[in-house]
């Protein structure tokens, strides 16, 4: 027969419980015993107590395992949490995405399913990514259109949305960014002869998109104004 214990802080009637087979001393010594025990494995003792432990730890051990390593779930799901782990905070083009997809072996039927989706919701949308790398690029970066369109290509753009893009930009805007541009880097060629600075600047601007008519105009003129001779710089460089 299982004897009762009584909890710490729990009366225990004067006679004991008739019923029970408890005495007072009964009682006491039993208690004793569950208090000890409960220092040494909350009644089992010692060896018990590491027993329980870990079978405590051991029984939550193979979902966790599971979890961990990643068990097959629902490519539709899959793929969804990666798109979604992807655009938080950066927007991306649909063909990072499936490029992003494929590369982690999703299947090319969920992947759809799940790309269509985010573009029906407006999580995809190519014409306002490029939109803002436009502008971003633009202001940010100096660049032209040439460079903003190789850069959206590479990104997978649409073409005809690429060229609704760059078509934002005004022609005056961009040939005044081209003059900001060698203003700043002016003073650096300074103490070279003129064709060296004509070409650095000019390369400068190339790098960045703007053609070779609009670099060559913007060169000479910021060298005129220092006082350079521009005779001869409007061959082509």
């Amino acid at each position: 027969m299982t004897r009762r214990t009584e909890w710490p802080g729990s009366p225990a009637e004067p006679g004991g419980d008739a019923g029970s087979g408890y005495g007072p001393t009964d009682a006491s010594a039993a208690g004793r015993r569950s208090r000890e025990g409960a220092g040494a494995g909350s009644g089992f003792g010692e060896g018990a107590g590491r027993r329980a432990r870990s079978g405590t730890r051991s029984s939550g051990s193979p979902s966790s395992s599971r979890a961990e390593k990643g068990e097959p779930r629902d490519p539709v799901e899959q793929a969804r949490n990666i798109c979604l782990r992807l655009l938080t905070g950066t927007p991306r083009t649909r063909k990072q995405l499936a490029d992003a997809l494929r590369k982690r072996e999703i299947p090319d039927e969920a992947a759809e399913e799940v790309l269509a989706r985010f573009e029906d919701v407006g999580l995809i949308d190519d014409a306002a990514f490029a939109g803002a790398w436009v502008e971003s690029r633009h202001h940010g970066r100096g660049l032209a259109r040439r460079a903003l369109v190789r850069e959206l290509r590479t990104k997978g753009v649409d073409s005809a949305v690429i060229d609704e893009a760059v078509g934002q930009l005004d022609p005056d805007q961009e040939e005044e960014t081209a003059r900001e541009l060698v203003a700043r880097k002016l003073r650096s060629t300074r103490g070279l002869d003129r064709d060296k600075r004509l070409r650095r600047l000019a390369g400068m601007l190339a790098r960045k998109g703007y053609g070779e008519g609009m670099a060559l105009r913007v060169v000479r003129q910021a060298l005129e104004e220092e006082g350079e001779d521009t005779e001869g710089l409007d061959e082509p460089f």
